[in-house]
């Protein structure tokens, strides 16, 4: 015996939700958009009818209308960060919290691949574009891409370029957690991991540098070495350093991602971070405190210029006249475990 097929249960219109709540139809598009020009109380009349009619809203149709998609890309270097990963949570909460949706892209460290990622958002329509160049992005390459559409860069910004951006207080953050080796007493001091050309590992580099000089210790190359922004990264860069002939005893750490690779080189090595060795680092990501020693760290709260750069580029799609705005997130060292004395 067989079934008639259930026929799909007919959609209900934007007037029927209109009628319902006894508003204008232009009125219920601009209440479910969450436009702030109508008052909380039709708002709510509004969403609690459509509600009650099973309406779903059509974005694709209101874009056409309103040449606006409310969606917004952001495109990261690499998601597998805990760093990368803490602020693209604050973007999208806070564009959510604005009623836009996020598309969200992985580079990879590739120019090609973030040039093509670039290029398939701005074919979506979206209306904003967040973006933590890859190293090496020329400052003409973002020109290009903030003409198509506004542009918020973070953690790495271009003093050339007119764009809104977000970053992080790297040159004095970093002086704060060497500043508190040196205070510790230690003289030998690492400085470990982060790609060697990044505009935030010199300034970082910078700070690192200006204390070791404010206290007549030598700067020493030898160890200070470069890497990926991994745990692998960070566990051969302290091999290499603890093998000059005059290994440091401490270590400054270009993010918490290196320690975390530093700490467990170290401990393969039967030297205990925070007892033996003191390591301390750059970020503050949720993982640090968890750690075994937990991690003296610069917190630069990653959520929060997650949020600050969503905010900055929704301000700018609404005002597309205002001034630059440029935002340097403060810093502050949390002292733990793994730079406690002996």
């Amino acid at each position: 015996m067989s079934t008639a097929p259930t026929k799909p249960k007919k959609k209900a219109t934007l007037k029927e939700v209109a009628d319902a709540a006894n508003v204008s139809t232009a009125t219920a598009s601009l209440a479910l958009r969450s436009s702030p020009r109508i008052s909380p109380a039709t708002s709510r009349r509004v969403k609690a009818a459509a509600a009650a009619l099973d309406y779903v809203y059509n974005r694709h149709a209101a874009s056409l209308r309103t040449q606006r998609s409310n969606t917004i890309a952001l495109i990261i270097n690499e998601l597998s960060n805990p760093f990368v990963a803490e602020q693209t949570a604050g973007a999208e909460a806070q564009l959510a919290a604005a009623d836009y949706s996020l598309f969200l892209g992985s580079a990879e460290s590739d120019m090609k691949k973030q040039a093509r990622l670039v290029k398939t958002m701005l074919e979506r329509g979206v209306d904003g574009l967040i973006l933590s160049p890859v190293t090496g992005t020329s400052a003409q390459t973002l020109q290009k891409f903030a003409e198509y559409c506004p542009l918020v860069l973070t953690t790495q910004h271009y003093a050339s370029l007119n764009l809104d951006y977000v970053d992080m207080d790297n040159e004095n953050g970093a002086a704060k957690a060497v500043e508190y080796l040196v205070r510790q007493g230690h003289e030998r001091i690492a400085f470990v991991g982060g790609a060697e050309e990044t505009p935030s590992r010199q300034s970082r580099l910078l700070g690192y540098r200006k204390v070791l000089e404010r206290h007549g210790i030598a700067y020493d190359p030898a160890i200070c070495v470069a890497s990926k922004v991994t745990r692998a990264g960070g566990f051969m860069a302290i091999k290499q350093v603890l093998a000059v002939e005059n290994p440091p005893t401490a270590a400054f750490c270009y993010s918490d991602v290196n320690a975390f690779g530093v700490m467990l080189s170290l401990r393969a090595a039967g030297i205990e971070a925070g007892k033996d060795f003191a390591v301390v680092s750059f970020d503050n990501v949720a993982e640090a405190s968890l750690w075994h020693p937990s991690l003296t760290t610069v917190s630069t709260d990653p959520y929060k210029l997650g949020k600050e750069a969503a905010r900055l580029l929704l301000k700018r799609i609404a005002e597309p006249d205002m001034p630059l705005q440029r935002v340097i997130m403060p810093s502050r060292l949390i002292k733990r475990d793994s730079t406690a004395s002996g």
